[in-house]
């Protein structure tokens, strides 16, 4: 009677400490879950951004920019400031 009793207590404590190993590594794969969580949304939002970019590159106020800009071109009749 006392062998059943210490090997069902040995089994208590390995069972417990087990538990207890799980939880920890429950809690850090959902502190990981949560990360990737906000990273897939920060890609979402990095990605409608660059979709409205790409729709920006495409327009006709795009390519007015970058020849005002780089390019130095102005429209007929514009008139150009430069600071000194």
């Amino acid at each position: 009677m006392l062998a059943v009793s210490l090997v069902i207590l040995l089994l208590v404590v390995v069972l417990s400490a087990n538990a207890v190993t799980l939880k920890a590594k429950d809690k850090a794969c959902q502190a990981q879950e949560q990360e990737l969580k906000k990273q897939i949304e920060e890609e979402k939002e990095r990605s409608r951004e660059i979709d409205k970019l790409e729709q920006y590159v495409g327009t006709d106020e795009y390519v007015e920019d970058v020849a005002k800009d780089k390019l130095g071109l102005v429209k007929e009749g514009e008139i150009i400031f430069k600071a000194k």
